[in-house]
């Protein structure tokens, strides 16, 4: 009988899967709110220092993305939209991503550290956590409270880049943070609204699952209602100028105007396109971009 040791299956995973683990899509939003946190504080920053910090936010949320992929890769296996990446469809080891989430983490925790400072480091491990341990795994099986209270986690990278670039936690990080926990609710429910027999499938209790469309629709308004004077408030404050202000105010009103068209009950036989959810789940993008562009401009512009 032969003692010859059994060769493992190589799994065809590249370097394609080992990106698309990190999220590139939301690594790019984290990217931007971290960058104009950083531009948006009223204090020069050395430009060695200040790609140090981008970087580790931007490598903090891909090592946290990989840990998700990693822990969800079951779940990813029986939604349509998910069921092709690397994990679900079986071109990487579990471990691998697993193993590949943790150094990118620590990496990117300990650079900050190095590099940036102590409370940053601080900061961005904890968003880690959150991300990867509180929502993954603790909130979104349990709760359909899952996208609100485990949107702290992508509300961090501006805090995060503005304590890079001054130090200190003040006022504004903070309603910077607040902008994008106000702001995910709406964002990810809309995307729910039309993806909901996916999340059905894989037994997460997403709010339309458990509590219908109309409850759904009605916590949208609800969230876009409270957004516009939070996003205000940095003006309102007087911590921003008119740029920043009117921008917060146009781009607020036409959310609103999205939203109230999805607050709008409709059977599915009615809206069986979702074209008013698909409609705001895209303009919420461009909403979070133009904002914290805005705020970076105002800061520039007007000083």
């Amino acid at each position: 009988m032969s003692t010859a040791p059994v060769q493992p299956i190589l799994l065809p995973a590249d370097w394609r899967d080992f990106w698309s683990l990190t999220k590139p899509r939301v690594m790019s939003l984290v990217i931007f709110t971290g960058l104009c946190g950083l531009l948006a504080a009223p204090v020069p920053i050395n430009p060695v220092i200040g790609f140090a910090a981008i970087l580790c936010i931007a490598i903090g949320a891909g090592g946290a993305a990989a840990l998700n992929m990693w822990w969800e890769a079951d779940l990813d296996a029986k939604m349509k939209r998910t069921a092709n990446r690397a994990l679900p469809a079986g071109r990487m080891d579990r471990a691998v991503a697993r193993d590949f989430g943790i150094v990118l983490c620590a990496g990117s925790v300990l650079v900050m550290g190095l590099a940036v400072g102590l409370l940053a480091a601080a900061i961005l491990a904890f968003s880690i956590f959150y991300y990867a341990v509180i929502y993954t795994i603790w909130l979104k099986p349990r709760t359909p409270q899952n996208i609100v209270i485990g949107g702290g986690a992508g509300a961090f990278p501006p805090m995060i880049g503005w304590i890079a670039a001054t130090g200190d936690i003040t006022l504004m990080p903070v309603l910077l943070f607040a902008i994008i926990f106000f702001w995910t609710p709406p964002h990810f429910w809309a995307l729910a609204l039309f993806v909901e027999t996916d999340y059905a499938a894989a037994g997460i209790p997403m709010m339309p699952v458990v509590a219908g469309h109309r409850s759904t629709r009605r916590q949208i308004l609800i969230y876009a209602v409270l957004l516009l004077p939070i996003a205000l408030a940095p003006f309102l404050l007087g911590l921003t100028h008119w740029l920043y202000g009117l921008s917060a105010l146009l781009l607020g009103a036409a959310f609103l105007i999205l939203t109230l068209r999805v607050a709008t009950f409709r059977t599915p036989a009615n809206d069986a396109d979702m074209r008013a959810e698909k409609r705001l789940f895209a303009f919420s993008i461009i909403y979070l971009f133009a904002l914290f562009g805005a705020l970076v401009a105002d800061r520039f512009i007007l000083g």
